[in-house]
């Protein structure tokens, strides 16, 4: 792809398993979105082996955009005479040339596959073959491989008919509006700048918990875990645009070449890094093995080792479950260098971001109490408090990959240090500790912060 076809809209959008669940769920709301804000016109076309017909698929959105969105009627009209459907098995070469015949005269799409990783290979050899994948742009989502080895044999799979440059590995956590205001935060101020690094911040601590169980995801779930499914991508991902160093460059690429030092920087983990758990009545789950070793709960101690960063511990925790819904990241600064006023409570001033449900950033301090001793108590200035945004992250992501952005994507190499840095324990996972749901999982996690703890527990949304 040449530098000007990259920064050429997309003239139709192709998305593969177009009646299954993330279609219903995510797709159709984030097509609506970009035919309604960004003024999108353009062949859109669903691909699946159901037996299905055109007015089927239309019924299958409109069922999807009156439970997850409030959809004008003009903005709908809109987008069901876009829609077009092609059902057929994707071993089969005729459904690919009546996929060609749906796009009409396109020269440029976007394919978006939202089918099991099992399937990238058949689908992009086919693509191929119906000379629809020169100048078009891949779109794939998570997960990317199972673990490293699995990982680099799917990008030999993609590139074999697409270059890196056309490639966009979604993630939809990259979409959110409060994971980019970390970045927006950081580098529009300059006051931040002087105090992010060892020098000042002690500790960092990012957790991203959950009440419910994993439900109807019983079988895919026992072979995730809760390191692969959200560690692995989701939480590496916020930690590399935490501690990124500033981008060098305003194209596309100066913010992953920065995210991929800093995570090309992490140390991998070793079995003293991390404690798994497993919540009381997970093994009872449809889907679940009864003797299941997988972790519902993950916390994990990641070391940086860069100039800007030795010696600053980071602490990761996620799990099922949990007491609140909620995920933020906290930056724990560390106490002055000498106690002037005897005080030796903590905590001596942080830096939070709440990342969902709600949307805030907030510093904590210490001020004086009212009166004649000099003794203060901790505070939060609350700089930035705001609903979640309107704009799904599914549709910011299908906006930048049509317009060529991949800038909010998983690039080759940084997907490859977020599995590096996993790998070891993948392939020698300590045992799962039990605990009960409704607690903040197991007691070892306390152990793993040691003196850089408590755990800060995110407060319930109100």
């Amino acid at each position: 792809m040449t530098d000007t076809q990259s920064n050429t809209l997309a003239d139709a959008i192709v998305f593969f398993g177009a009646t299954g669940d993330l279609a219903y769920k995510q797709i159709f709301p984030a097509l609506l979105g970009l035919v309604r804000d960004e003024g999108v016109n353009l062949p859109i076309v669903g691909v699946a082996k159901a037996g299905w017909g055109l007015d089927q698929l239309k019924a299958r959105a409109k069922d999807s955009l009156e439970h997850h969105v409030k959809a004008d009627p003009a903005s709908f009209d809109k987008l069901m005479g876009l829609l077009r459907y092609v059902d057929g098995d994707y071993n089969d070469p005729k459904t690919f040339a009546a996929l060609k015949a749906a796009l009409g005269g396109a020269k440029r799409p976007l394919h978006y596959l939202a089918i099991p990783p099992s399937l990238f290979g058949v689908v992009v050899a086919a693509l191929a073959a119906a000379g629809l994948s020169k100048d078009a742009r891949l779109v794939v989502e998570k997960p990317f491989g199972h673990d490293r080895q699995s990982a680099a044999a799917l990008d030999a799979i993609l590139h074999e008919h697409f270059p890196e440059e056309s490639i966009f590995r979604i993630d939809h956590y990259l979409g959110k509006e409060p994971v980019q205001s970390i970045v927006y935060t950081r580098f529009a101020n300059a006051i931040f700048e002087p105090l992010w690094n060892r020098q000042y911040v002690r500790s960092i601590q990012i957790t991203m918990a959950e009440t419910f169980g994993v439900q109807d995801r019983g079988a895919f779930y026992d072979a995730t875990g809760a390191l692969r499914d959200v560690v692995q991508n989701h939480m590496l991902q916020v930690v590399a645009n935490l501690m990124m160093d500033p981008p060098t460059g305003e194209d596309h690429e100066a913010s992953r070449d920065q995210k991929a030092a800093l995570l090309k920087a992490a140390r991998p983990l070793g079995p003293k890094d991390i404690v798994r758990g497993q919540y009381r009545g997970y093994r009872s789950v449809p889907g679940v093995k009864p003797d299941s070793g997988v972790e519902t709960f993950v916390a994990i101690k990641l070391t940086i080792d860069s100039w800007r960063w030795a010696g600053v511990p980071i602490y990761i925790r996620a799990g099922k479950c949990l007491p609140v819904t909620a995920a933020e990241v906290l930056v724990d600064f560390h106490a002055p260098p000498r106690e002037v006023f005897g005080e030796d409570d903590r905590p001596y001033g942080h830096m939070r971001f709440r990342i969902s449900p709600d949307v805030s950033v907030a510093m904590g301090l210490r001020v004086k109490r009212p009166g004649e001793k000099m003794a203060g108590e901790p505070v939060e200035l609350t700089l930035n408090e705001q609903a979640a945004s309107d704009m799904p992250p599914y549709q910011r992501l299908l906006g930048d990959a049509m317009r060529g952005d991949g800038e909010l994507f998983g690039r080759e190499d940084i997907v490859d240090a977020q599995w590096r840095i996993v790998e070891p324990i993948l392939a020698n996972p300590p045992p799962v500790t039990i605990y009960e749901p409704g607690s903040w999982g197991p007691e070892d996690s306390d152990a793993l912060i040691g003196a850089d703890g408590p755990w800060r527990n995110p407060e319930p949304s109100v």
